[in-house]
């Protein structure tokens, strides 16, 4: 089984500049995680423009909603920001696309120590590959339904609705 990995940015995707402070996007740590990780499934990755969810807009979300669409691969992991996670998600999973679609992405940059990044990557990858078609949100270890997560701000977590 192939598994296609699909960027669209967030915190998982941001660099730290060190001259300014600021966080920004340049080139995705997805090769580089992917390689780390020693994926051992076939793995295609698309790298769609790198945003902040914040500043994705109706069109990014059906931007993503094609990439799905028009992916062969029945597995898909899609790295979003946790910020409107939830909201594009909810583009996808009234589509029945017949797909296991799995959201993930970090609190903490993938380049940042202690990031949350690398393990949410591997266990969505991991989760894409078993469950039945659907459209989840898998971060931290839990695994949720598009229509029954939300991201809990003061703990840092996603929680059931």
């Amino acid at each position: 089984m192939t598994l296609r990995i699909i960027a669209t940015g967030g915190t998982f995707d941001k660099h730290y500049n060190e001259l300014n402070g600021t966080l920004g996007f340049a080139d995705s740590h997805l090769p580089a995680a992917i390689a780390r990780a020693r994926i051992t499934a076939p793995v295609e990755l698309e790298l769609l423009p790198l945003l902040d969810s914040l500043d994705m807009q109706d069109a990014d979300r059906a931007r993503v909603l094609a990439s799905c669409q028009a992916a062969p691969e029945r597995a898909i992991v899609i790295v979003h920001g946790t910020d409107t996670m939830k909201e594009t998600a909810a583009v996808l999973g009234p589509a029945a696309l017949d797909k296991v679609i799995v959201f993930t992405g970090a609190m903490i940059p993938y380049e940042i120590d202690n990031s949350d990044a690398f393990f949410n990557l591997g266990f969505a990858c991991g989760v894409a590959q078993a469950l039945p078609a659907g459209v989840y949100v898998a971060m931290n270890g839990r695994i949720f339904a598009w229509d029954n997560v939300q991201k809990n701000r003061a703990a840092g977590v996603f929680q059931p609705v």
